[in-house]
């Protein structure tokens, strides 16, 4: 099965210990940050995300990254306005990943975000959004986004929302770590395996960032 491109939204849903970050950093893993920046929002602290060597760590009022590589933001949920204004920068600068680790804590009343979900794609604005609970979240993270991984959700609603956008049952049970994964464009799903482990993800990071830093 085909993965998102330069331009696409990912949307990944789950609960707390269903594998979503795992995988979502999976993904990362393989995007373009050695052609363009990459934004990562880290609100939780979390683990694995913390130890990217290579990663660039910065604070909300730097100005964006003008570089290729992988850069960690954590902004507290207090900083609504300055994130909002944060989100505005990178769709004005375009050409840059986002990778949003909670989604809902973005607030569903930031105009930054509801850019670059709508008009980000023609500005190479590609997103990795992730959430464990779905119906906290803005409707344009699920209508914007062309692909979808789902893991186990707890809560009847969850399921619900993401079903509004994915034609398919999803109520079926899979097995510990296990998603389903659905093409929006090619109207395809499918069940896909547990992503590869931590030390193999944070190994492709450490090469590709090494090799990075060497050219740049």
């Amino acid at each position: 099965m085909r993965g998102p491109g330069d331009q696409d939204r990912l949307a990944i849903v789950g609960a707390t210990g269903s594998g979503k970050t795992h995988a979502a950093l999976w993904h990362l893993s393989k995007a373009n940050y050695d052609v363009k920046p990459w934004i990562v929002y880290d609100f939780k602290g979390d683990d694995l995300i913390n130890s990217i060597e290579g990663a660039h760590h910065m604070a909300l009022h730097e100005e964006l990254p003008k570089r290729p590589g992988v850069y960690v933001l954590h902004p507290d949920i207090d900083d609504e306005d300055e994130l909002d204004g944060h989100m505005r920068k990178i769709w004005a600068r375009e050409n840059m990943g986002v990778f949003i680790d909670e989604g809902y804590m973005v607030g569903k009343n930031s105009k930054g975000f509801r850019r670059l979900l709508t008009q980000g794609r023609s500005k190479h604005i590609p997103l990795i959004t992730l959430s464990q609970r779905p119906v906290w979240m803005d409707r344009f993270v699920f209508s914007e986004s062309g692909f979808f991984q789902v893991f186990r959700l707890q809560h009847t609603g969850d399921l619900r929302k993401v079903n509004e956008f994915i034609p398919f049952p999803l109520a079926r049970r899979l097995p510990e770590y296990h998603s389903y994964y659905y093409d929006v464009a090619r109207n395809e799903i499918g069940v896909m395996q547990p992503a590869p482990d931590q030390d193999a993800i944070l190994d492709t990071f450490d090469m590709r960032l090494t090799k990075l830093k060497k050219v740049v």
